[in-house]
């Protein structure tokens, strides 16, 4: 079962004297974040705080919330993480939230062989490449279209057509 509320940063410091919190984005831009009018301060979503306003600041998001109007307010919420809920969330098709598919069972998509657990995922700019972890091995595959056929979050499997030589150790 997926989690309904997802980590999607850190409130890092403050800004200004007026209660304003600068939170480094966990998401792919900081732009998502910004987006979000309810954030919660645990993965239960029982603590919620409405954001009066947001706004990128360089690769961070500076943020008003509802019942924060102080440096000192804002400076007991350092170090908090924030986290979102998943139906606020408007995503592509065939787009998925990285702790959606950490865990997921990586598959072979023509003869259902199993290739390990993907264990992490690094974004390098051109393409998020992922981790899967075999035997106490790791290898790297690229998440793209011609790798990727399709991810099932919902049951933990994603199907893959590998590159040529990424787990058959060729030469």
């Amino acid at each position: 079962m997926l989690k309904r509320y997802l980590e999607v940063g850190q409130i890092v410091g403050t800004h200004g004297v007026r209660g304003e919190v600068r939170i480094n984005p966990w998401c792919d831009t900081p732009e998502f974040l910004k987006k979000l009018k309810k954030l919660y301060f645990d993965a239960d979503g029982s603590s919620a705080v409405n954001v009066v306003s947001s706004r990128v600041h360089g690769n961070i998001v500076l943020a008003v919330l509802e019942g924060v109007s102080s440096i000192e307010e804002a400076s007991k919420l350092r170090n908090k993480i924030v986290f979102m809920d998943r139906n606020d969330a408007h995503i592509k098709k065939n787009s998925y939230f990285i702790q959606d598919l950490i865990g997921c069972r990586v598959v072979d998509a023509d003869d259902g062989g199993e290739y390990g657990e993907l264990s992490g995922v690094s974004q390098t700019g051109a393409n998020d490449v992922w981790h899967i972890t075999s035997g106490g091995r790791e290898y790297l595959i690229p998440a793209i279209p011609e790798v990727v056929i399709d991810a099932d979050v919902e049951n933990g499997t994603v199907r893959i057509r590998p590159l040529r030589g990424i787990f058959d150790d060729e030469d």
